[in-house]
């Protein structure tokens, strides 16, 4: 039989208790040990977690794991992912691992595996680890040579600094903006809602105490989650709102209207901004982006490179080619002269630095781009057929024109769709668009009957 494999497309992630057990983690925690103890002695790992309620509970499994192996552990207790892996290169760690699972539903959590440089490792080096983990090749040090476990608080002041030294404070100071926040009761809390105060802003919050119930809403900012923070933005007449996923890592923002804002079209603003202002010509972003994106960066005759899904994907093709920002549809900024890893904070005040500086609104500067209408789709799909119907709608789409660089995208005349699986939930996402609303309609109709049959064709066999 085939080990398994741990890490999907964000580090390991699953149901706690099910897939994620202390036991388990606990025995994860030793390959990452010894993964990381192969380089050399004494080497010191961050640790830190989002607000699920598991958070703590898999932490102690997993420090023990860690400093079993003769790695020093310092705890830095909750925090938002960027936060944790800003701290990494400023204090010279030699790696972290962050407990998370991001934008999932609060029975989930998950373990991602950061190295020196702050960044998620390559799959090359998951693959090590999961070599340690089946083999069962581990370091135990012994009694009298454990690692050192102790508690590393204040990271949370170093990064909001850091990204103030990234920003024209003095501009958005003199706006005087009111800007309302939701951090889904996760580690968002305890940065943005200070952060923008700090920076001349009115803060309004909901959702901002810490729940791993997530009993405001669920983790994932979309449309469907952010009705509270649509209306609150409207009623108050905040000039912005701002949303973020589990471990806030990501931005989604409404506009002074109360609309809530495709991750692609306040994306491309923020690219367009940084390049505007930069002599840096690359940006990234993976298949999943919108068209939107590429139209104008050719304005700024500017190059822009695609890869696959996946944040560490995006962070590893702007560090080969030393891209000035990076972006996702699903609201992650990749703002390099910061930190080439999606920012959620970062996010929010690059922003409201735009508004600032263009004395506009947010409504206004998306009504200034070309018009495309994204819809956005899941179907639910067994992570066992997952391959099945990838083969069934490559077998549907050939000789269309399509890429097949993550899942298949098929180009059409006016519009295109891009059919591919999860990483991290047991479905299938389908994102059309169309500069036409009813075309992009009917293109997304007909991704999901191409994911539909295929399912059909995959569970006969």
């Amino acid at each position: 039989m085939a080990s398994r494999i741990l890490f999907g497309t964000n580090g390991i992630r699953g149901v706690v208790n099910k897939d994620l057990t202390p036991e388990f983690v606990t025995k994860v925690a030793i390959a990452i040990g010894t993964y990381f103890r192969a380089r050399a002695r004494n080497q010191k790992i961050l640790v830190g977690y989002d607000s699920r309620t598991s958070s703590i509970l898999l932490s102690r499994s997993l420090i023990s794991g860690i400093a079993s192996t003769g790695c020093n552990v310092y705890d830095v207790g909750y925090a938002p992912t960027p936060a944790i892996q800003y701290a990494v290169k400023h204090f010279e760690m030699d790696g972290c691992i962050i407990i998370t699972a991001s934008h999932n539903p609060p029975e989930y959590n998950g373990i991602k595996v950061v190295d020196e440089d702050a960044v998620e490792i390559s799959r090359d080096e998951e693959r090590k680890i999961e070599g340690i983990f089946h083999e069962e090749k581990f370091l135990r040090n012994k009694w009298s040579d454990l690692g050192k476990i102790d508690a590393f608080p204040g990271i949370i002041e170093v990064y909001k600094e850091a990204i103030k030294r990234h920003i024209d404070i003095k501009a958005i100071r003199e706006k005087q903006f009111r800007v309302v926040v939701d951090p889904a009761n996760g580690v968002g809390s305890l940065v943005t809602p200070y952060l923008l105060s700090e920076i001349g802003c009115e803060v309004l919050t909901i959702n901002s105490q810490l729940d791993g119930n997530f009993p405001g809403r669920l983790p994932e900012p979309k449309p469907e989650t952010l009705g509270v923070l649509s209306s609150t933005t409207k009623a108050v007449k905040a000039d912005l709102g701002v949303a973020h996923d589990g471990d806030a890592d990501r931005c989604i923002f409404t506009d002074e209207l109360g609309n809530v804002c495709l991750g692609d079209i306040t994306g491309t603003i923020i690219v367009d901004y940084i390049l505007q202002r930069s002599q840096s010509r690359l940006a990234v972003t993976p298949i999943s982006t919108s068209t939107l994106l590429e139209e104008v960066v050719k304005t700024h005759n500017a190059k822009l490179r695609w890869t696959k899904v996946g944040s560490t994907i995006v962070t590893k093709k702007m560090q080969e080619i030393n891209a000035i920002i990076g972006m996702e549809d699903n609201g992650g900024i990749f703002y390099s002269p910061h930190q080439p890893v999606r920012d959620g904070a970062m996010t929010a005040v690059l922003m409201l630095e735009i508004l600032a500086k263009k004395k506009t609104t947010l409504s206004q500067l998306i009504n200034k781009l070309p018009k495309y209408h994204i819809i956005k789709e899941r179907h639910d799909c067994p992570n066992q057929l997952k391959k099945r119907v990838h083969q069934e709608v490559l077998s549907q789409t050939e000789g269309l024109n399509r890429m097949t660089l993550d899942g298949v995208k098929v180009f059409f005349k006016d519009g295109s769709v891009l059919i591919r699986p999860s990483g991290t939930e047991a479905i299938y996402r389908i994102v059309a668009e169309s500069k036409n609303d009813g075309r992009a309609k009917k293109i997304v109709e007909w991704g999901i009957s191409l994911v539909k049959e295929g399912l059909k064709n995959a569970s006969a066999r």
